[in-house]
Formats: structure tokens, C-alpha cells, sequence
């Protein structure tokens, strides 16, 4: 591992695996269906995956990028060096308020939110950088994902619940916040997605995607053999996904 900071990532591990990031953001994107000339704020943009798809497919678009994690923001700027000032990539604490200096027509996010424990202050933030009509496109964990990484943890940890950095919320919570924020046209579903992993790609899936927060806080040496462990105590290499889908539009 490499990351540096709380709010870090190991981009390049995190880049190279089996991830189904890949699909969700395709289906953020469909959903969005950008219209050429339209600005895009994009929360937590990681490597820039979902920003290049984007700006190949909609020439006439831009995109804000705002991330927390140093390293990401690197593979981000050199994912999307191509396309030039159609791209500006900002380094924010997504779980604090932020501001644009110029609103844009649309706002979108995959696998993001379920870090941010105060979804309110988010969605605040997103309908005051967004044009009236402005939409708002997202995907996270929702409610009941790694129900079984947390019976694991559970198990390795002795404890009745592990601490955990994400908040998976559900539809019904998600919902008014949303309208809470001031958007309308509000769709919200939760989506069963399990990833089924082979037995060699656990682990570092383990250890890059699922447990970097809790990681961080253990000293190095005890690193691997807490991801061996929580490894060991599941019954199965399958990642209980669980997604929370919405669209909205600020009043």
C-alpha cells in the first residue's frame, strides 16, 4: 500500500483490479445523457475513468473533477491530460461544504457518496453548484452492502460491530435528503450487484477497495495478516454489493 494521507488511495492497485466501477459509471453516464456544450461536476472522480468516457463521447462537454485522495487526482490528470482545458480537477474534502465559482447543468457520482457520512451537507453543496433544472445523476453503496465483509470483520475483531468510515443509506433516507436540498424529480432504488471474485484477487481487492480506511488506521506491520483474516472468515470471494441509484433535478 501506499497511500499517504487519511483521505488517500492506492491508485494504481486500485486501477489494475477486476472493478465493477466500470459498469456503474457507464450507467451513471446513460442515465446522465449529457448534452453537448454542458458543464459536468463529477464527485470524486478518482482516476478519471468516468470523466474520460464523458468528454470522448460528448466533444462539446466539460467536466469539474473534485476528489480528496492526492494520488488519484495524479492518474486523473494524466488520464485526461488529452483533453486539455476541458477538464479542471480540484482536491476537496467531499465530507465539507465546497463551492463552484461558476454553476454548471450537471452533477454526477459513482462509488462515492457511501464515504461521505453527512449526505445533507453534500446535496446542499451540489444543488447550490447547479444551474435551476440542473440534474443530478449518482450511484453509491446502499443500505445492507458487505453485510458479509462485516460478519468477517466481526468475527477477526471480536466485536459486536466493526468501526466503519462508509454510510450505506437507504432509499427512503436518500430521498429526503434530496427533496431536503431543494431537488425535484427525485428517483431513488437500491439494486442488488454481488461481485464474484476469484480466490487471488480477494485479497488485494480486500485490502485496496473494501478495507483501505480501516487499514490505514493499523500499523503497517499488522496490515496483511488483518486482510488474511478477514479473507479467511468469509464464506465465499463474493463482494455483497448493494447499490443506491437516484436521479434529480434542483428546483
Amino acid at each position: 500500500m501506499t497511500a499517504t494521507t487519511p483521505l488517500d488511495w492506492d491508485a494504481a492497485t486500485y486501477g489494475a483490479l477486476p472493478l465493477p466501477h466500470r459498469a456503474w459509471g457507464r450507467g451513471v453516464l446513460d442515465r446522465l445523457a449529457p448534452v453537448d456544450g454542458e458543464t459536468v461536476l463529477e464527485l470524486g472522480c478518482g482516476t478519471g475513468r468516468d470523466a474520460a468516457a464523458l468528454l470522448s463521447e460528448y466533444p462539446g462537454c466539460r467536466v469539474v473533477g473534485l476528489d480528496a485522495s492526492p494520488q488519484m487526482l495524479a492518474a486523473a490528470r494524466e488520464a485526461l491530460a488529452p483533453y486539455g482545458d476541458r477538464v479542471v480537477l480540484r482536491e476537496a474534502d467531499l465530507r465539507r461544504s465546497f463551492a463552484l465559482e461558476v454553476p454548471v447543468e450537471a452533477a454526477m457520482s459513482v462509488a462515492t457518496l457511501h464515504w461521505l457520512p453527512d449526505h445533507a451537507t453534500v446535496f446542499a453543496s451540489v444543488a447550490a453548484a447547479l444551474r435551476p433544472g440542473g440534474r443530478f445523476v449518482a450511484e453509491a453503496g446502499g443500505a445492507g452492502q458487505l453485510e458479509n465483509v462485516h460478519r468477517a470483520r466481526r468475527l477477526v475483531e471480536g466485536v459486536d460491530e466493526p468501526a466503519d468510515a462508509t454510510h450505506f443509506a437507504d432509499d427512503v433516507a436518500t430521498r429526503a435528503a434530496l427533496e431536503r436540498a431543494g431537488f425535484t424529480d427525485i428517483a431513488v432504488r437500491l439494486r442488488p450487484d454481488p461481485l464474484v471474485l476469484e480466490e487471488r484477487t480477494l485479497r488485494p481487492y480486500l485490502a485496496t477497495v473494501i478495507l483501505g480506511a480501516v487499514l490505514r488506521e493499523l500499523p503497517a506491520e499488522d496490515r496483511e495478516a488483518y486482510v488474511d483474516a478477514v479473507a479467511g472468515a468469509m464464506d465465499a470471494p463474493v463482494i455483497d454489493y448493494v447499490r443506491l441509484e437516484f436521479e434529480a433535478r434542483r428546483g
